[in-house]
């Protein structure tokens, strides 16, 4: 376990708000929490290093230390409305995706006290039936990834049990249906059970859920033969086809009521009757009932409230932490605090991604080397890597453990690479090794190095209150990597600026990835893999579309809403965290746009930074006229001098040696800074590159990077 470890149940706040902080303490004595402003989180001695201040809040004190565990792994639990009879059968529909995994429970009977005491699952030898005095398998293995139907007949008159397995996917020469029978010796009762999970034995074990999907999960009256099923109908069942955003499942029969899902497990997942006719769930929801549960899902740690903390009334917006202390201990909640609703204290506004940094959360990088951990201790970072606890849950550019993509993903669970001094790398040519939070610091010290005042909200507001929130800003900036947004979100930056406002997108790879937020719980989101796009995993074909708000996932760009059409520029090249700089254009020269380089007398700017060693690294971006490009927009500096290992994604390329832009892959690999006047009478100024916050700090803020970023806000919070 981490010694001190927290949450709070939500990301940002206004004055007057208060959140519920989560701790997790080893020790036998207090740990103290206050409130620090956050100036700078990067470690790098060679930069700034982590600059905090603390402020005064009213929450300041020592609490009592407890450690607090999560459970992983996700099921339906559902109640059953009277006693069930002395005959019954057991059914579901199951596609197993670890079958060699061990006992994993598909539909348990619970007492009153929800322990499974009748439970009808698999085992590495097929499906099982198991009871207070029997354990009954079939000794035939499940494929993995092929459909089933498995059974259970329990007859307390004659004292006997069975249990079976068809196989429903496309036959196989291999012998794959059994049965089995046996005898109770116990006098087992019936009506003693009160309800059922399903996906799991003991709802507080993962090594009893299941991994892979289920489907119509049902109890009968009496025995049932094979042609039974359709027809039949159930003294209790669930249908996983309806309801498909709700955390609650809709049940049939006299004993049924409706069940609720525990852990978010997805759903909208095809079905054993899924005949690829449709892609869309929404247009035949019959045949995506299934739903796939992992036995290493968390919507919520479901850790117990140690304190209460409330925004101050008069706290500026800004970004804060709540600082835990305890000896050598120490951890950094994130507080991004937005001014008073309906009100702005500034006229810069800055964007946090929120979004993105959640699904990021816990990313646990296979990268992770010696030098990571020595580079902790030389320079003081956050000690604690993702992938060393991935009890936490990891992220959606992780897999589950039955090698699923992970598809939701949750704020309400200690995020640890959301942190001041976290860095993602610690290779040589790195540099301080900085993505999302941590380097976006690295803009939040420059503007208090230029005593340049502004205000904070998160895409989750945005989301909420639309491009009203940034209407009365002269000037909104985004942060490092705005890669991720909802619907709302995108058009909330697309109605601020058709709306006349001044757009600065700082960063590159941004609105790339389409999501969707649960309705039910705030900080849970989805993300779907869909086709095109730089995947860390691919969704399976027919599961395209988001199960929270039924739109269709995947990229932007596949939605028809690259972001050149809002920013100018899109993403075209991925490399290692090293970074080169700029060359700057002819048409910087222009009258109507030099004033962007008032100050600048070079023609190669940006050949520096913290992050990579230059302005220009990591993930770029560049212009396309066929992807939205305005006509008017100037490029005026272009990347050069990238390493080999910098290259195209794969929605760039038509073939092994074609593009889709026609050009050869090398002009594509490039960074372009661009700036265009909008019809609505804004602007736009995007620098098309994730490392370039990172050298805003060099040379104490006073470099050709930060002077152009300066008379861009300065010229747009002058009009």
């Amino acid at each position: 376990m981490i010694p001190l470890i927290g949450y709070t149940n939500k990301l940002s706040a206004r004055p007057g708000e208060t959140l519920e902080v989560k701790v997790s303490s080893t020790a036998s004595t207090p740990y103290r929490a206050e409130l620090m402003r956050i100036i700078c989180g990067d470690p790098n001695p060679e930069g700034p290093g982590i600059q905090t201040e603390p402020v005064a809040a009213g929450f300041e004190n020592d609490y009592p230390s407890r450690p607090q565990t999560n459970t992983l792994g996700s099921h339906m639990r559902a109640a059953l409305s009277g006693p069930l009879p002395g005959h019954i059968t057991i059914s579901a529909i199951i596609w197993p995706t670890t079958p060699e995994k061990g006992r994993q429970g598909v539909v348990s009977l619970v007492d009153i006290d929800n322990t499974a005491v009748i439970s009808l699952g698999i085992r590495a030898g097929g499906a099982e039936i198991t009871g207070p005095s029997f354990q009954l398998a079939i000794e035939k293995h499940l494929r993995p990834r092929a459909w089933y139907r498995i059974w259970a007949e329990i007859n307390t008159v004659s004292g006997t049990v069975q249990v079976g397995q068809t196989l429903l996917s496309e036959p196989s020469l291999a012998d794959e249906d059994g049965m089995a029978t046996g005898d109770m010796t116990d006098g087992t009762k019936l009506d003693n059970h009160r309800g059922i999970l399903v996906g799991a034995v003991d709802e507080g074990d993962p090594a009893t859920h299941f991994n892979g999907k289920i489907e119509a999960p049902a109890i009968f009256t009496g025995a049932m033969s094979i042609d039974d099923w359709a027809g039949s109908p159930p003294l209790a069942a669930w249908n996983f086809s309806c309801d498909m955003h709700s955390f609650t499942i809709p049940a049939d029969g006299p004993l049924g009521t409706p069940g609720t899902l525990v852990g978010a497990p997805a759903r909208a997942m095809t079905g054993s009757n899924w005949d690829a006719s449709e892609m869309n769930w929404q247009r035949a929801p019959e045949q995506y009932g299934a739903i796939h549960f992992h036995d290493d899902d968390i919507a919520d740690a479901g850790w117990k409230t140690d304190f209460d903390a409330t925004i101050p009334e008069d706290l500026p917006s800004g970004i804060y932490a709540i600082k835990l202390t305890q000896g050598d201990n120490w951890d950094m909640l994130p507080v991004f605090v937005c001014p008073p609703t309906g009100t702005q204290t500034a006229d810069v506004c800055v964007v946090v991604p929120t979004f993105t940094y959640v699904i990021y959360a816990n990313q646990g990088r296979v990268d992770v080397t010696p030098r990571w951990y020595e580079r902790v201790k030389g320079w003081g970072s956050y000690p604690h890597n993702p992938a060393d606890y991935p009890d936490y849950g990891l992220s959606t550019y992780n897999f589950h453990s039955d090698g699923s993509g992970i598809c939701h993903t949750t704020w309400h669970r200690p995020i640890l690479n959301l942190r001041p001094g976290y860095h993602a790398f610690a290779d040589d040519t790195c540099g301080s090794g900085l993505r999302h939070f941590p380097a976006d610091t690295h803009l939040y010290a420059w503007l208090e190095s230029k005593d340049i005042a502004f205000d904070v909200v998160t895409d989750w507001e945005l989301h909420h209150e639309g491009a009203a929130l940034l209407a009365p800003y002269k000037t909104v900036l985004t942060a490092s990597h705005p890669e991720y947004h909802t619907t709302e979100s995108l058009d909330a930056f697309l109605g601020y600026r058709d709306g006349g406002g001044n757009l600065v997108y700082l960063g590159g790879n941004g609105f790339y990835w389409r999501v969707a937020l649960h309705s039910e719980l705030d900080g849970l989101i989805e993300i779907r893999r869909a086709e095109g796009g730089l995947r860390a995993w691919a969704s399976e074909t027919g599961e395209y579309y988001h199960a929270f708000d039924g739109d269709y996932g995947g990229t932007w760009r596949r939605n028809a809403r690259p972001p050149n059409q809002l920013v100018g520029i899109g993403f075209t090249v991925q490399g290692g965290f090293e970074s080169t700089y700029y060359r700057r254009n002819t048409a910087s020269h222009d009258p109507d746009v030099a004033w962007i380089f008032d100050g600048v007398d070079e023609d190669i700017i940006g050949d520096f930074g913290l992050c990579g060693g230059g302005a220009v690294g990591y993930e770029l971006d560049r212009t396309d006229a066929r992807l939205g490009t305005p006509a008017n927009a100037k490029v005026l500096a272009t990347s050069e001098n990238h390493p080999d290992h910098f290259v195209l994604p794969p929605e760039e390329w038509l073939t092994h040696v074609s593009t889709w832009a026609g050009d050869p892959p090398e002009k594509l690999i490039r960074s372009d800074m661009v700036y265009f006047d909008c019809p609505g009478g804004g602007a736009v100024f995007s620098v098309g590159s994730i490392t370039f916050c990172g050298a805003l700090p060099v040379n104490d803020f006073n470099n050709n990077i930060s002077r152009i970023l300066e008379n861009v806000v300065r010229g747009f919070t002058s009009l």
